[in-house]
This record gives structure tokens, sequence and C-alpha cells, in this order.
């Protein structure tokens, strides 16, 4: 994909519809050229805004769709802006479920122009069932008590961490927004039923015995929508140790008002049970937590009392210390 991107917000209304451009510009930042809105937009990247023809100007290759709204399609008040990126002659890079190439005229335009349109949310042809074989090497999966809560941010945190210590690791992105940052992965909300969890044990082959996958989640267990990507995805990914991440602030499952968030303790319960399916000697290791939200006062008392009460290391992958977590996993 060519770089710079422009990141383009649409008329996103909050942060979790944008977590494609805050990954990229929080991961990648050296890749992001700038954001540009629509009215209405109320979410900001703190980036230079622009228009397609302002970026091409300073440089860019592409216009990224940096948001990801439910159902992952693409909406008509877009399109113009699309067709205005091909005009200043940048590639389109989309992570939606719409094919770019099913947009009437789209495709004509940009072969005029001589850009490409590049979907990320494809997976590969011909991927396998599931196996259940056990696998040389080593894994972690993040996993959550519900969606856009940290899971993917906790996984590239942990591949790092564990690099800084001279482990070999490797980040394996599982959608859209983390191949963007990792340059390669599969989309497995875009794989069909009953290759998950085949998918899921192509992304992470086998390895070196001392070797570790830090496989990036999808979904949750708990959520009515999604629950059947993340039981394929933990079952194919076999993981030896589970991060779960949780918001402690959500009281139900986003855009399901009538889905209590269950307790911690109930789902690293369930996430230990499907897992060890595949891997008997699965389990958590660790809680992550999103506390943007929370004094430091509030984040210290926290994570003491989850320690206490599940005898877990906890962490906010963006703020604290993971070595606690790291030893855990390496013990």
């Amino acid at each position: 994909m060519r770089k710079p991107y422009l990141l383009f917000l649409g008329e996103a209304t909050h942060f979790s519809q944008a977590k494609t451009a805050f990954g990229l510009r929080d991961w990648a930042p050296e890749s992001c050229v700038g954001q540009w809105s629509l009215p209405g937009c109320a979410v900001t990247l703190e980036l230079a805004e622009m228009n397609p023809a302002q970026a091409a100007a300073k440089g860019a290759g592409s216009l990224l769709i940096g948001i990801a709204p439910v159902g992952g399609r693409v909406s008509e008040s877009w399109i113009p802006s699309l067709f205005a990126g091909i005009e200043a002659g940048l590639d389109i890079v989309s992570g939606m479920h719409t094919s770019l190439a099913d947009i009437p005229g789209l495709a004509d335009a940009a072969k005029a122009r001589g850009v490409r349109l590049v979907d990320v949310r494809r997976p590969p042809e011909n991927l396998p069932t599931g196996t259940g074989r056990k696998r040389s090497g080593k894994r972690l999966l993040t996993v959550g008590t519900d969606c856009a809560l940290g899971k993917k941010y906790t996984a590239l945190a942990l591949t790092k961490a564990l690099r800084d210590r001279g482990v070999d690791a490797d980040f394996r992105a599982s959608g859209q927004t983390g191949i963007l940052i990792a340059g390669s992965g599969i989309p497995m909300d875009a794989v069909v039923a009953d290759f998950t969890a085949g998918a899921a044990e192509c992304l992470s082959p086998d390895a070196a015995p001392a070797h570790w996958d830090i496989v990036e989640g999808q979904g949750s267990l708990f959520h009515p929508a999604y629950a059947g990507v993340t039981l394929g995805l933990v079952h194919g990914s076999q993981p030896d140790a589970m991060v779960l991440c949780h918001d402690p602030y959500r009281t139900h499952i986003i855009a399901a008002p009538d889905f209590p968030t269950p307790s911690l303790k109930v789902a690293i319960k369930q996430y230990e049970e499907a897992a060890q399916l595949t891997n008997p000697d699965a389990r958590v290791v660790g809680i992550s937590f999103n506390t943007s939200a929370l004094s430091d006062a509030e984040r210290s008392k926290l994570f003491a009392d989850t320690e206490s009460e599940l005898g877990l290391p906890c962490f906010d992958p963006l703020k604290t210390s993971m070595t606690a977590v790291v030893d855990r996993m390496l013990a």
C-alpha cells in the first residue's frame, strides 16, 4: 500500500467508530499525513485536517477509510469523498466488508486515474477447516468481556514488551486495523464460519519452541452478534495463555443494552473452558484494563482490588508496566 495515509473519518460521532484511524495514528504514526472529516464529525485524531488534494501535495499515497461502522458497509455519504481521493491521485484503502469495486463507477474512475482500490478485509482463498493438531511454539490470545476495549492495543504492547525482554515474538493480526499496522494477517470476521478455526491455525503456524505468537483477539464470547468469530479464533489459535481485556466502566455489551457485561470471574471461567478444547493447558494470565477515564489513585485501587480477588496481574497497556504479566507468561 502506498504511504503515507490520509485518514478518512467521515461523520464519526464516537471514538469507537474510528478504531482503525486511532490504531494507525498510535502504532504507525509515521504512515499518517493527516485526517479528513466530513460535516458532523465529532472525532479528532489531533492530526492536520486536509482534503485529498492537499494531502497529495503533502506526499500522501492513499486515502484510508479510518472508520468501521457496525456491519462494515461503506456509507452512501462517503462515496463522493472516495471519488475525490481518486481525482487527487490517491489509492483508496478500505477495511470495510463492502468491496470498493462494487461501488458503481469507482473502479472505472480508479483505472482512468491510474490508482488502486485496496480491500484489506478479504481473507485468503482455500482456507482449511480446523484440525486441533497441537502446534509447536507458544501462543497468547487477547480476549475480552466485550468488543472495542483494547485487545489489539494489548497484543501490540505485549509483543513489544516481549521483544524488549529479548523474547522472539510476533504480532498476529486478525482484523483490518491490525493488518494495516502489521502488513499481514487474516481478517477473521470475513472468513466463512466453517473455516474460522482453520484460518486461526494458519495465522499462527508451527514455530520454534521458545517463540511466542501474540494473536490479536476479535469480538467477545459474550457479544450476541460476534461470539462465533471469537470462538473460532479461540479454538484455532490454541492459546497457551490469554489476557482478558476489560473496560471497568462498561455495564453492558456495546450496541446490545439488554446484555450486561460479565464479571471478570465469569469471563475467565468461560474463556478457559472454551480454549481447553484444543489446548488443555490454556489459562488466563492477566487482566488488561482500559483505565483512560480513571485517575492514578483510582487505577491503583482497581488493580489492587482485582489482583487480590483473582490472583492475576493487572495493567493498562498504554499507561503501566507489563513486567508482571510477561513474567507470568514466561514462567
